[in-house]
C-alpha cells in the first residue's frame, strides 16, 4: 500500500469513497436545474454536517447547512455573551438535492446594500456532476429568493466545489471546479484534472456576467481558498495539476487572464488522485513583506522519506512561497485546516481525531505568524464537520458542527 492509500486508510476515506479520481461526466445532455431527488449515488449514509458560516454587518454570526431531513436551513446568533441560536429557518430550495459533506458545503456571504447570498452544489444524476446554485437576499438575509443556477453552461458535467465572496467594491465573485474542457470520450487528447471557472455579479446576485476560465488543470475535488489583497481584490488558491502530474497548489488574482498563475507550494506530490483536502488563504496585511498566509495538506520528501502533513507558510504578494516560513502544524493528525488573519493576529484551526474522540485545535499568533501558541478548543465523539473560521474586522470565530451541537469559539489572542 502506498503512502497516499495509507493516509486514506488512516482517516477512513477509502471506505467513504473520497480518495479516488472522479471520472469525467458525460457532456452530451443539456440539463436544466429542476432535477428530481438525489439518486443513490448522492445519498449519504452519514449525517451531512458540512456548514458555512459568516458574520453579518450587524455582528451576528450566521450558519447555513442541512437539517436531518436534508433541508437547507439558516440560523444566527449574537456574539456578545452566550451563544443563542435563532430557530432554524428552512429555505425554499424546491427539489434540489444539496451537497453538504466534507469539502463541498453550502456557503453564505454578506455584501453591501443589504445583499446576502447562499450558494451550494446541487448533485446531478450522473456521478461527480453538479450545478452551482444560489439564493439571494436584498434585505440582509431576512428573505431569500428561490434558487437559481449561477453559471451559463448547462451540460451534465462537473460544476462543483464552489467558493463565493464579495470584493471591496461590492462585486460578487463565484468560482467553481468545472469539466467542460474535457476532451470527448475516446479521444486521444489528454487533459489533466479539471478547470477553475468563475463569473461576477455587480448587483448582489441578480444578474451575472459570462463564465470565464481562470485556469486549466485544477485538481477535481478540493475546495478553493479566497482572500482579498490590500486593495480589496480577490485572490484564489487551489490544488493544481502541474507538469508530470504533480498536485501542488496554484495562486492567481481573480479576474487575471486565464492561466496566469503562480505555484504557491513545492511539495512535489505526484499522484493520480484527489485527496479532497483543499487549501486555506488569508491576507498577511501586518507582515513584511505584505503577502498571504496559507495552509494545505501534502506529502513531500524529507530526508528521503515521504512526510504526509498539514503545513503552514507565508506567500509574497505574487503568491510565491517564502521557504523560510514553512512549518508543519504541531499535530501529526491535523486535517482540514483553515486560516484567517487580522493584522498581526493569525489563526489556524483544524480537527484531529484519535480513536472515537475528535479535538478542535487552534494555533494562534500575535506577531504575523512568527510564533504560535497551540490551544485545544473543544472535543466531540462521532461524526463532525471540518472547522470553519468567520471574521468581521478584528473578531474571528471558529464554527464546528457535530451531531449534538454547533460549537462557536471566539478566538482570543
Amino acid at each position: 500500500m502506498n503512502l497516499f492509500n495509507r493516509w486514506c486508510a488512516v482517516w477512513g476515506l477509502v471506505m467513504a469513497g473520497l480518495c479516488v479520481v472522479p471520472q469525467a461526466g458525460a457532456q452530451d445532455a443539456a440539463k436544466e436545474a429542476s432535477k428530481p431527488a438525489a439518486t443513490s449515488q448522492h445519498r449519504h449514509q452519514r449525517p451531512q454536517l458540512a456548514t458555512g458560516a459568516a458574520i453579518a454587518p450587524d455582528g451576528r454570526l450566521w450558519v447555513v447547512g442541512l437539517n436531518a431531513q436534508a433541508q437547507l436551513i439558516v440560523q444566527s446568533t449574537p456574539l456578545d455573551g452566550a451563544v443563542q441560536w435563532s430557530e432554524a429557518r428552512i429555505l425554499n430550495t424546491g427539489v434540489d438535492p444539496i451537497a453538504a459533506d466534507g469539502e463541498s458545503r453550502p456557503k453564505i456571504v454578506f455584501g453591501p446594500q443589504g445583499w446576502a447570498v447562499i450558494s451550494y452544489t446541487m448533485p446531478l444524476a450522473k456521478p461527480y456532476t453538479g450545478f452551482i446554485r444560489m439564493l439571494r437576499s436584498s434585505d440582509g438575509g431576512q428573505t431569500f429568493s428561490a434558487p437559481f443556477t449561477v453559471h451559463q453552461d448547462r451540460q451534465e458535467i462537473t460544476h462543483r466545489f464552489d467558493s463565493v465572496a464579495f470584493d471591496a467594491q461590492g462585486v460578487l465573485h463565484t468560482l467553481w471546479v468545472d469539466k467542460r474542457d474535457q476532451p470527448p470520450k475516446g479521444s486521444a487528447q489528454k487533459y489533466a484534472g479539471a478547470a477553475i471557472y468563475r463569473n461576477e455579479s455587480k448587483d448582489g446576485g441578480k444578474t451575472f456576467g459570462p463564465d470565464t476560465k481562470l485556469a486549466d488543470h485544477s485538481c477535481e475535488c478540493c475546495r478553493i481558498g479566497l482572500a482579498r489583497n490590500p486593495q480589496g481584490q480577490l485572490q484564489a488558491t487551489w490544488r493544481h495539476v502541474f507538469e508530470g502530474g504533480i498536485r501542488d497548489h496554484a495562486f492567481a488574482s481573480v479576474g487575471a487572464p486565464a492561466n496566469r498563475i503562480t505555484r504557491s507550494t513545492q511539495d512535489g506530490w505526484q499522484i493520480n488522485a484527489c485527496p479532497h483536502h483543499g487549501p486555506g488563504l488569508a491576507l498577511n496585511a501586518g507582515g513584511h513583506p505584505t503577502g498571504y498566509h496559507t495552509v494545505w495538506f501534502g506529502i513531500r520528501k524529507v530526508n528521503g522519506q515521504d512526510q504526509a502533513a498539514v503545513r503552514y507558510a507565508r506567500l509574497n504578494a505574487q503568491g510565491e512561497p517564502l521557504p523560510e516560513t514553512l512549518r508543519l502544524l504541531p499535530d501529526a493528525r491535523a486535517e482540514h485546516a483553515d486560516v484567517l488573519a487580522d493584522g498581526q493576529n493569525v489563526a489556524v484551526v483544524w480537527r484531529s481525531s484519535e480513536g472515537a474522540v475528535t479535538s478542535l485545535k487552534a494555533w494562534l499568533s500575535t506577531d504575523g505568524g512568527q510564533n504560535f501558541t497551540l490551544k485545544t478548543l473543544g472535543q466531540a465523539t462521532g461524526y463532525n464537520d471540518h472547522p470553519r473560521l468567520a471574521q468581521s474586522s478584528a473578531r474571528i470565530v471558529v464554527v464546528w458542527r457535530n451531531t449534538q451541537e454547533t460549537q462557536v469559539h471566539e478566538l482570543r489572542f
